[in-house]
């Protein structure tokens, strides 16, 4: 990573609190500070919490849990304890603490472990779950800890590797969230054709929660033959809009010319969620397809 100075990160963090600036340019704002870390970078993400999209909002949670830095610890507490923010980033900000892994945080997700909202609750109940995974020292295993996608998930894959086997506990609503995702990342990493079909039978789960990250799974793995479901997700407009926004920023990391296609019938939405990952998606297509060698270079060569 280049050297960026003080002033440099700065001017990137108004980018992101600039709300007259089009999304994907914000996007690319936040993913540059994301890649920079450090306590300017937390300071700039944690103050544009204040914006009225909850899309943003939801991936300023995320992108602070990705960079397991314990500065970012309050602003998340904050906005998992404000009711008035949309569930969607309240459950980002669960997420975000679990991925952080500290075990002093197991106080705040067991008071959140029965929030009203269920989304909220059911990734709190994942993330006590993953830092009872981290206490007893499972993280150590780099087989379970390490993503193929350079990501900190919500839990680890498991090591099962029968597809069979994986779908039953996937589909089996009578186990923990927790024991469903670690098939559902082993069924990502396994990334043939057989495990792509079970993960999308995955988004016929009972939990929206569930079917979200199904999704971003799905957007993880970058896969032509994720689409038919993707596509089926975006298009279904009864579904839940955390699920749709996932399948829409997917479809943006697959880019094929069929998932353009699909993401700009969706640009006028009547959810703002939708509406505007179909923007971003849009911008995250065109760079998949193009010679950049990464998504928030621009700003950072503008800036540095």
């Amino acid at each position: 990573m280049v050297n960026v100075s003080e002033l440099a990160i700065k001017n990137i963090g108004k980018v992101l609190n600039d709300p007259a600036r089009p999304m994907k340019e914000r996007f690319r704002a936040l993913f540059s500070l994301r890649n920079l870390g450090g306590e300017t970078s937390i300071e700039c993400i944690s103050e544009c919490f204040k914006d009225e999209s909850v899309l943003l909002k939801h991936e300023l949670a995320y992108c602070l849990g990705q960079m397991q830095d314990k500065r970012a610890i309050p602003v998340l507490r904050s906005v998992l304890e404000d009711t008035k923010q949309d569930p969607i980033v309240r459950h980002e900000a669960g997420e975000a603490l679990g991925a952080i892994g500290d075990p002093n945080l197991q106080e705040i997700l067991e008071k959140y472990q029965n929030d009203p909202a269920i989304e909220v609750a059911e990734t709190c109940q994942i993330a006590l779950q993953r830092l009872n995974w981290i206490a007893k020292g499972s993280d150590k295993d780099d087989n379970l800890s390490r993503s193929l996608y350079n990501s900190i998930d919500p839990a680890p894959p498991s090591a099962e590797t029968n597809v069979e086997n994986l779908k039953k506990t996937l589909m089996d609503e009578t186990k923990t969230l927790f024991e469903r995702y670690r098939a559902m990342f082993t069924l990502r990493n396994l990334s043939t054709t057989e495990s792509i079909d079970a993960l999308g039978q995955g988004l016929k789960a009972s939990s929206a929660l569930f079917r979200h990250e199904v999704a971003f799974v799905f957007g993880q793995m970058q896969d032509e033959r994720t689409v038919p479901y993707l596509k089926q997700t975006l298009e279904d407009i009864n579904e839940h809009e955390m699920v749709r926004h996932e399948a829409a920023e997917a479809l943006g990391s697959v880019a094929t010319d069929e998932c353009i296609e699909v993401l700009k019938r969706y640009l006028n939405d009547p959810r703002p969620v939708v509406r505007e990952s179909c923007e971003v998606a849009l911008d995250m297509s065109e760079y998949e397809n193009s010679p950049e060698f990464q998504y928030a270079n621009t700003l950072l060569t503008v800036n540095a």
